[in-house]
């Protein structure tokens, strides 16, 4: 499509007429039309337009003066937008359609609201909740900002309010004042931006409330989250209710048992405190339902340059038919995936780099969903809707991990007995994605955990499963597309038997491997380089043994382990709804000469019983617990439907 034409916005346009000027609803939509084929000129001649459909095309902004003083309806779904501070060359505009921006977030969303102070619907729904939450946000934004100011200027003196110094105080808000999740961000830097630079126009007048648009009455309502949560009032087992609303609550420190034990007994234990306690996974939204199984979690990756294993404070939870995308400073769900009759059991995350029509480069965070129908589910979270599915599996999934080297190889394992390689690619125009076979890994029982060993994750996958501890190579240079177990581990009396499950599997540093089977009552720390050293050329091979930590001496199974790298932690939860964190960073710096007793946990985190309307939760364990990796946020998902958000003091 080239540079639109008078003849077609007359014959695209209602009523029919031969003049621009009277032309009230304007349908340009599938035309393939790029940014620059919107011509100023011409649109401005318009004068009259209230409704404009820009749908399916290949718009990555909106150009600025397109002179639309009445225009009230604008569809701008299924395009490539980036940005969104054009729409405010649209003051009156009531309804507006951006669903199919896959490079749109959710802070896009918080900057409309705050341009378009009389929107009342986006993407079809009421906007009042947006609208709420961008003006507390707002609110307490430029509080900060003044308070800052204040500070800046008592720090610099009379007299010395230059240029200079007004550009730096701009530059030191934007860096210094913070407020509202990572997630939002972007948001609150934008905002503070505009924020300072007012004030150092007015030469430091206060920005009053004033200032900001003002919405008609019926968009004020209070922003209500989906996500229920449960109130601690004191650390004992008291009667605790999930209202029908998520609430803001001040928590006590978390209990714990146990000490630090070991060579590095004098450090103080984590600090840690229960932040919010969330329903969110409930069949119909039902407080009372306490039965929904709540299976993986995974924390989103952060952009960090140099350091591609950072994650956010943004967490992905499955259970049931839903994903939820969790932040867990707040609590509030910020994404929710439903797909009925499935029963998700695994979540992971890959980052993307994505070109656009133009050749511009952007990130997307992809999230794979998977569980009992055999399918992935690769779902852009930020734009909330499906790129893919993958028919992977004829059985159910039991997890999934991508490759930590190729951000688009993804493992899937299943109860068929099988691993699968896939190549997702990235998406196509239409933002789809193709993904193809590349490997098949046969497995003599049920792969439960997968972990690509850390210092070859191109070359060997390392898995728990049902019948103990395997490794495939995984290199894609080898001829042979489908392959048997290379090498299976077994584990010395007092630690995991031959043939023994194990259901717990995550490498703590490049070197050291934690595993856990059931029943034994430890987790063990073995060394990848010195066994494979020693694996010679039979098969099973006895892993080395450097340590023991002492865990739960219950007989059930599938309780996942977890490690933070970067803290030296490893985290497991149990039977009694508890989470034990070891630190084991004099481990991995210095290995004991010989094996010693089992090592105690630093700290066992423990919190009350919840109630849902009045009937307490007679039992709780705990499946999987994930920190972040700067070890500030820590999440625990439990079988009675509840997750658990702990936050670093």
């Amino acid at each position: 499509m080239g540079p639109l034409t008078a003849r077609l916005l007359m014959q695209r346009g209602r009523p029919k007429s031969d003049r621009l000027g009277k032309i009230r609803s304007l349908d340009l939509s599938r035309l393939n039309l790029l940014s620059e084929h919107l011509d100023p000129k011409l649109l401005s001649r318009l004068k009259q337009l209230q409704e404009l459909d820009l749908s399916y095309n290949l718009l990555e902004t909106l150009p600025p003066n397109l002179g639309l003083p009445h225009l009230r309806i604008l569809r701008c779904a299924n395009n490539q937008l980036g940005d969104v501070t054009a729409l405010s060359q649209f003051p009156h505009l009531e309804e507006l359609s951006l669903e199919g921006n896959p490079f749109l977030t959710v802070n896009d969303n918080l900057k409309v609201s705050f341009l378009l102070p009389k929107l009342r619907k986006v993407n079809g729904k009421d906007a009042s909740s947006t609208c709420a939450q961008m003006e507390n946000l707002n609110r307490e934004l430029m509080n900060r900002v003044t308070a800052h100011w204040e500070k800046f200027v008592a720090a610099l003196g009379p007299g010395k309010e230059t240029k200079k110094a007004q550009a730096d105080f701009v530059k030191s808000a934007v860096r210094d004042v913070c407020y509202g999740p990572d997630s939002l961000r972007e948001f609150t830097q934008w905002r503070v931006r505009m924020i300072s630079e007012e004030l150092v126009a007015s030469g430091g007048t206060q920005v009053h409330e004033a200032d900001v648009p003002k919405r008609p009455q019926e968009t004020t309502a209070t922003y209500k989250p989906r996500a229920r949560l449960v109130s601690l009032k004191r650390p004992d087992d008291v009667p605790l209710n999930l209202p029908s609303t998520k609430r803001a609550c001040n928590f006590p420190s978390a209990q714990t048992e146990g000490g630090p034990s070991g060579p590095d007994s004098s450090q103080p234990a984590l600090q840690l405190e229960p932040l919010h306690f969330l329903q969110c996974h409930s069949r119909n939204n039902s407080p009372q339902d306490l039965k929904t199984q709540l299976w993986a979690c995974a924390f989103e990756p952060a952009w960090e340059e140099g350091h591609s294993g950072a994650t956010s404070q943004t967490v992905a939870t499955c259970g049931g038919e839903a994903v939820c995308v969790i932040d867990c400073q707040t609590g509030i769900v910020l994404h929710k995936y439903k797909a009925p009759g499935e029963e998700f059991f695994s979540v992971a995350w890959t980052a993307l780099t994505v070109v656009t029509q133009a050749g511009h480069k952007k990130r997307w965070n992809v999230l794979a969903a998977a569980g009992l129908r055999g399918l992935v589910r690769l779902l852009h979270v930020r734009a909330g809707f499906c790129c893919g599915v993958i028919r992977a599996h004829k059985k159910a999934i039991a997890t999934l991990c991508f490759s930590p080297i190729h951000e688009t190889h993804l493992f899937t394992a299943s109860y068929d007995k099988r691993i699968i390689l896939w190549d997702i690619g990235v998406p196509n125009r239409d933002y789809e994605f193709q993904a193809s076979q590349l490997l098949t890994l046969d497995s003599t029982s049920i792969p439960l955990r997968l972990c690509p060993v850390a210092p070859y994750p191109d070359a060997y996958l390392l898995a728990g499963c049902e019948g103990g501890c395997c490794c495939w190579d995984v290199r894609l240079d080898q001829p042979q597309k489908r392959r048997v177990c290379e090498v299976e581990f077994i584990f010395s009396a007092g630690s995991q038997a031959p043939g023994q499950r194990v259901d717990g599997l995550a490498f703590v540093n490049e070197d050291v491997v934690a595993s856990k089977g059931s029943g034994l009552g430890t987790i063990c720390l073995w060394s990848w380089s010195q066994t494979w050293a020693g694996r010679g050329s039979q098969s099973p091979v006895a892993v080395v043994v450097l340590a023991q930590l002492q865990w739960s001496s219950t007989e059930l199974a599938y309780f996942s382990l977890s490690a933070c790298p970067e803290k030296g932690v490893v985290l497991c939860g149990d039977e009694e709804g508890s989470v034990w964190i070891y630190d084991v960073g004099h481990i991995l710096k210095q290995p004991p000469p010989q094996l010693a007793a089992p090592q105690a946990p630093v700290q066992i985190l423990k919190w009350p019983q919840p109630l849902a309307l009045g009937q307490p939760v007679t039992k709780t364990m705990v499946n999987t617990v994930v920190a972040n990796s700067a070890l500030t946020y820590l999440t625990a998902l439990t079988d009675s439907n509840i997750i658990a958000v702990w936050r670093r003091c």
